[in-house]
């Protein structure tokens, strides 16, 4: 564990975001720096920002989630900051957590001189659309701004737009702006909308109701207040259809799709064996895109082995401007024989908003060796340099006569005794395995068996699995898995009765009614394959076990 303490420290993943890429000058933003997997780095160096911003103070906020078993720690780092002056200003890349943020525009506009003239009143609204136009399924983002010169009570109710999904985007942003020389304080919303059809959609104005301290007694605590309203301009946006020609495939409008299948094996040793399962996780996430709207992921049938899905883990996040979908599936693939496993590769066609084009994910082909089960016979070697010898010695030549005698008769002794010392070796081993067990190893046995068997009446598979290795491995030690369990039984009922539970354990369904046959299947005991019988009655094995033809 000590070990991995500098890898999970430099797994950390910095980003830094804006609340918003286009102000005017006076007003504010917050440049946000989020780590993800480490809640202890040190606040990052904001020197560089000096030269264009303000920096009028900073907050610090760290979270934990578990999803699916798996801990993601994050911790953010919240930036106010004030533009200096009018253009395209730069956000250099910052040094946090021993990685580096990409750098960031800020396009810092002169004031309006229209929303100037509104600071005659005490408060007064702003709308936008960003963007003016989409696709049907695509999100715009619709911004709605409160200005209020003096201390406010009340809010604006969101939106309610005919044939548009609207979800508010965070629980607003707070900052100050100056309009036409004088200071406001701002309260900005923004709303996801997610058209449902084609056409121009209009905007309705959207109306604020509430109460403001009295101008004529403003520094009372517990002055009179007088009401106030104002209301946001309407707003229309074109809304297109999909492109013609999309075909059957889901229409997916988003500004970036990531597609990815992860938890393959890292070296060679860890290849899977057959019986072992392999988990493998794909991982599909759109930004613009809510995950209702995303297919669920899935494998194909593959050649030589069985695909057990999990349960689908699914749900959205937001970063302040935009919805994130993610959908994420794990599997168990069980291999049934050794050799090359090829999962083909997984495309998926979506279209980016921002090119205006299509585009595919994919997850290329990939092939993995797998092993065979622990305990399986290995192959004979083949006789080809035998074969090949044997003939070169048929041919004559010079160093024929010169071959020395002893050496081979040397050779073959050695070759006698090894053949020898194996062949009393397992003899040994036979004798060891067919001795009776001591009592206390039948007690434990029998022990595990009743404990199955009561396991086997319910409806819990890892319970049935995990009491049914414990018998067996109490009887066979060797037994590591359910794969070499079957292949050491000699019963065709009892093999079929474990592939059933490996089905019904890795797809994690409960089958209360299954368990019946189960213990059916194994209330005499296990059925172990016998050893063939000339072995098993001749006292020493031959010296030369092999037959001539």
């Amino acid at each position: 564990m000590l070990a991995l303490v500098p890898a999970l420290a430099g797994a950390a993943e910095v980003t830094a975001t804006l609340d918003r890429d286009h102000v005017q000058l006076g007003e504010t933003v917050t440049l946000n720096v989020r780590v993800e997997g480490d809640t202890g780095a040190a606040a990052p160096d904001l020197r560089a920002l000096s030269q264009d911003f303000q920096l009028l103070g900073t907050s610090q906020n760290s979270s934990l989630s578990v999803v699916n078993g798996r801990a993601s720690a994050e911790l953010t780092f919240g930036v106010a900051l004030r533009p200096r002056h009018v253009g395209v200003l730069q956000i250099p890349a910052l040094s946090v957590a021993g990685g580096r943020t990409a750098p960031l525009q800020l396009t810092v506009a002169a004031p309006d001189p229209a929303a100037a003239a509104a600071t005659q009143s005490d408060v007064f609204m702003e709308s936008q659309v960003e963007p003016a136009h989409g696709y049907v399924g695509q999100q715009l983002t619709y911004v709605v701004r409160l200005y209020y010169a003096n201390r406010i009570g009340g809010e604006a109710p969101p939106p309610q737009v005919d044939g548009v999904e609207v979800s508010a985007l965070g629980k607003g942003l707070n900052y100050d702006a100056e309009r036409g020389g004088r200071s406001y304080h701002v309260l900005e919303q923004r709303y996801a909308l997610i058209p449902q059809h084609a056409g121009k959609i209009e905007i309705p104005p959207v109306d604020f109701q509430g109460e403001t301290a009295d101008p004529a007694d403003p520094n009372s605590f517990f002055g009179a207040t007088v009401p106030v309203s104002a209301s946001a301009p309407a707003q229309t946006i074109e809304v297109k259809p999909a492109p013609a020609g999309w075909g059957a495939s889901a229409w997916l409008p988003a500004r970036r799709l990531s597609l990815s299948l992860d938890g393959w094996p890292a070296a060679q040793g860890a290849s899977p064996r057959v019986g072992q399962p392999l988990n493998l996780t794909m991982n599909l996430e759109a930004a613009g895109l809510s995950y209702e709207a995303l297919p669920a992921l899935s494998l194909p049938p593959l050649d030589g082995a069985t695909v057990y899905p999990d349960k689908p883990v699914t749900g959205n996040r937001q970063d302040g401007q935009w919805i994130i979908g993610r959908r994420q599936q794990s599997f168990a693939i069980v291999p049934e024989r050794a050799g090359t496993l090829t999962i083909p590769a997984t495309t998926l066609k979506w279209w980016n908003v921002l090119t205006d084009k299509p585009e595919v994910a994919q997850i290329p082909a990939h092939s993995i060796t797998v092993l065979p089960a622990i305990g399986a016979a290995a192959a004979a070697a083949p006789s080809a340099p035998a074969e090949a010898g044997s003939g070169a010695a048929a041919t004559p030549g010079p160093a024929a006569p010169t071959a020395m005698p002893w050496r081979r008769i040397a050779l073959a002794s050695l070759g006698l005794w090894l053949l020898s010392a194996l062949a009393w070796w397992r003899w040994r081993r036979r004798r060891a395995s067919s001795a009776p067990p001591p009592v206390a190893a039948r007690t434990s046995a029998r022990s595990c068996q009743l404990a199955f068997l009561a396991a086997a009446r319910g409806g819990d598979a890892a319970a049935q699995v995990r009491t049914l290795l414990a018998w067996a491995r109490a009887e066979r030690p060797a037994i590591q898995h359910l794969g070499e369990l079957s292949a050491a039984l000699d019963d065709a009922a009892q093999r079929a009765a474990i592939a059933v539970l490996q089905q019904r354990h890795y797809a994690g369904t409960p089958s209360p009614g299954v368990g019946a046959n189960l213990a059916e299947a194994f209330k005499d005991g296990f059925a172990w394959r016998a050893v063939d019988a000339t072995e098993e009655n001749s006292g020493l094995p031959p010296l030369y076990p092999f037959k001539l033809h």
